[in-house]
């Protein structure tokens, strides 16, 4: 084994330590008894509804792809039902290493329509891309619209009206002190712009800018949009689906599902596989300030994210199989 393929190895096993020990720590002390219980009296009609509909969800993102690698002036080179079984077959590599996903399912692209490896990942960055865009309006729209949570909770941590009282005091004082901040961070940008970490900031804000500039040469750029509005649309109906199918569930509002979206989304971003742990520890957290007793928001975090899983998994290796099934793409012959 050669030196990466061990750091890589390792960076696996870390990881899934990792989400384990987060997941064994937050399930512990949980009754066997209590979640067969919840089990039993969920609706299932609800949950098996939220499956379907992050079924389409699944669809819509392999579509949102096909557009991508479509462009003004190209014949579109990648169905959208090819698109989405290489999208499935990337999310079930994600359960078992983080990240390898993306590679994975532009490798399916690479043997079965001769995508380029380099295109392929390219328009995943830019995928990433407009998915933190929308995850960064959503976490916005979540606050604007439970701001007296987030007030609560910055109120656990620190005295609100005491932070205010000594921010107007010395206002002059910290304006002066964050513009000298702001002044020494520019030089010190300017001086250390060839470092590594800087050199990665960078380059990710360049290919943020330089993504949004490459969907405006799609066929389709609305069509881009639209649907990834609609994907986001369908994560919220997954979770508000799943939601009337828990009992001590079923009485959250919209917004207050809205935020319980916003904290999953934020937990299936660690590196880790699948979200194991930190999905179900975020989750649990926001449900148990919203009043949910701290068993039941440990099941529902549970019930959401097994229940994905198990998609994943069946709908993953169904289009692996169909895929390894067509034969490998040829290069056209040209005299």
């Amino acid at each position: 084994m050669g030196t990466s393929s061990l750091k890589s190895f390792i960076q696996v096993i870390l990881s899934l330590a990792v989400a384990l020990g987060i997941f064994w720590y937050l399930y512990q002390d949980l009754d066997v008894k209590s979640l067969q219980a919840q089990l039993l009296s969920s609706h299932w009609g609800w949950i098996l509804c939220s499956l379907g509909i992050a079924w389409v969800g699944y669809w819509i993102r392999g579509w949102r792809w096909a557009l991508l690698i479509q462009t003004k002036g190209e014949q579109l080179p990648v169905s959208a039902h090819r698109a989405y079984h290489a999208v499935m077959v990337g999310y079930l590599i994600n359960l078992l290493v983080p990240r390898a996903g993306e590679v994975a399912r532009c490798g399916v692209l690479v043997r079965n329509n001769g995508i380029p490896l380099g295109q392929g990942l390219g328009t995943v960055i830019v995928e990433r891309s407009v998915d933190l865009l929308f995850l960064g309006a959503t976490i916005l729209l979540a606050f604007l619209l439970e701001n007296q949570l987030f007030i609560s909770l910055a109120d656990q941590l620190l005295d609100l009206d005491q932070l205010a009282h000594q921010w107007s005091k010395h206002f002059p004082l910290l304006l002066g002190i964050g513009l000298g901040m702001g002044i020494v961070l520019f030089l010190l940008g300017k001086k250390y712009r060839k470092h590594p970490f800087l050199q990665k900031v960078f380059l990710f804000f360049r290919q943020l800018i330089a993504g949004l500039r490459f969907i405006g040469s799609l066929q389709q750029p609305l069509g881009f949009w639209i649907s990834s509005l609609v994907i986001w649309v369908i994560y919220f109906l997954t979770m508000y689906t799943v939601s009337l199918g828990i009992e001590s569930a079923a009485n959250l509002s919209a917004s207050q599902v809205l935020l319980v979206m916003v904290m999953g989304s934020i937990g299936m971003i660690a590196p880790v596989q699948g979200g194991i742990g930190t999905f179900h520890a975020l989750v649990a957290f926001i449900l148990i300030e919203f009043g949910v007793p701290e068993a039941d928001g440990k099941i529902f975090a549970a019930i959401i994210h097994g229940t994905q899983v198990v998609l994943v998994v069946v709908v993953g290796l169904a289009s692996w199989i169909m895929m390894l099934k067509l034969p490998p793409w040829k290069k056209p012959f040209t005299d």
